[in-house]
């Protein structure tokens, strides 16, 4: 994928989320996670993804 490529997701992923209420982003989201990993088609490089995009994120307990 190109640098124009990713720009381009970056501003239909942005323009998505715009357009959804607050409330309804976190569902968005993890429905689009699902979708991109049913396209991947395997366990296993979805997860490493997962836990790749977790870096640099503040970490809040829930409790």
């Amino acid at each position: 994928m190109t640098q124009d490529d990713l720009e381009q997701v970056y501003e239909a992923l942005a323009v998505a989320l715009d357009d959804c209420a607050a409330e309804e982003r976190e569902l968005y989201l993890a429905k689009l996670a699902l979708a991109l990993c049913d396209t991947i088609g395997a366990a296993a490089p979805c997860l490493a993804i997962i836990d790749e995009c977790r870096t640099g994120l503040a970490r809040h307990s829930r409790g």
